[in-house]
């Protein structure tokens, strides 16, 4: 148990709460094996001449001490950061149909998939699993027209669950134009009008999250971004936008699909220029009249 808890964390690397769930499962095996009700003891008496025993423990396993172990590096973008990366993402687009070179398609799309992670809040996996149905309208918005509503169907899945379902609302009406410019424009283009994903390859496949992340570093580093921002700093953009913009908390955590407010507080990063102007609101009523 000690060598192979050693192994996850030094030679795979992975991060302490996957090693901690991969302990759990362990802790729970072998909770059922030794159990008496379940009678395996006795079957492992009679075929091996030992019985189970527990061997993950309090003093060999990782505590669970804080809510939050991601790493303390990871930030969303700025708001200045975000912009230049869609733009850089846009000029590709440009420059590809300029030069009459081939990839103009597949830097369209990707450029859109941008905004439509930052547009609804979404991560990685749930972007490449979306299909053209899942957009919908939201008759509290018909100005957004057929794109009202998004519907994530691969939402992050709790241990042992399936994915979970959420409806997100579209609330910025330039990803919704972006979004409706590539499905009724550009897509059509690659010529697979039967596939129902909403990104498709060149090639007519569904694209995975490990293109995603390729294009996505390229761009960052083009750009001269730090490495610390990954695709998921998009969603925690999403998250510290609305909340410097004023939206709700509820509203938000409902819209990113997060159980409790603890997480969504996890994303907000906001600015220092949003700070400030809490601050003051929150000290004006304290020094009114002096």
């Amino acid at each position: 148990m000690d060598e192979w808890s050693a192994s996850l964390a030094g030679e795979k690397h992975l991060a302490p709460s996957t090693i901690r769930s991969y302990q759990g499962d362990v802790r729970l095996f072998t909770e059922f094996l030794i159990d008496a009700r379940y009678g395996w003891g006795t079957a492992c008496e009679e075929a091996f001449g030992t019985h189970p025993v527990a061997v993950a423990h309090e003093w060999n396993t990782l505590p669970h001490l804080q809510d939050y172990e991601g790493d303390p590096e990871a930030r969303p973008f700025t708001r200045e950061e975000l912009q230049r990366f869609l733009d850089y993402a846009d000029d590709q687009v440009a420059r590809a149909v300029k030069s009459k070179r081939k990839g103009a398609l597949a830097a369209y799309r990707d450029a859109t998939l941008f905004k439509v992670i930052y547009g609804w809040g979404l991560r990685r996996t749930e972007t490449s699993k979306l299909d053209v149905v899942d957009f919908g309208r939201n008759p509290k918005a018909p100005q957004f027209g057929r794109y009202g509503t998004l519907n994530v169907r691969y939402g992050k899945a709790k241990k042992g669950q399936p994915p979970r379902r959420r409806n997100v609302l579209s609330v910025m009406d330039w990803a919704v134009e972006a979004v409706t410019d590539y499905v009724e424009n550009v897509r059509p283009r690659f010529g697979f009008p039967d596939h129902p994903a909403l990104w498709i390859t060149e090639r007519g496949g569904r694209l995975q999250p490990g293109s995603i992340n390729d294009r996505f570093e390229a761009y960052r580093d083009a750009l001269k971004l730090s490495k610390d921002l990954v695709p998921h700093s998009i969603r925690h953009a999403y998250v510290t936008h609305l909340t410097e913009d004023g939206i709700d908390r509820r509203f938000i955590q409902q819209q990113v699909g997060h159980d409790c407010d603890s997480s969504t507080a996890i994303y907000t990063h906001v600015s220092d220029d949003f700070m400030n102007t809490a601050l003051s609101k929150a000290l004006a009523p304290a020094f009114a009249g002096v």
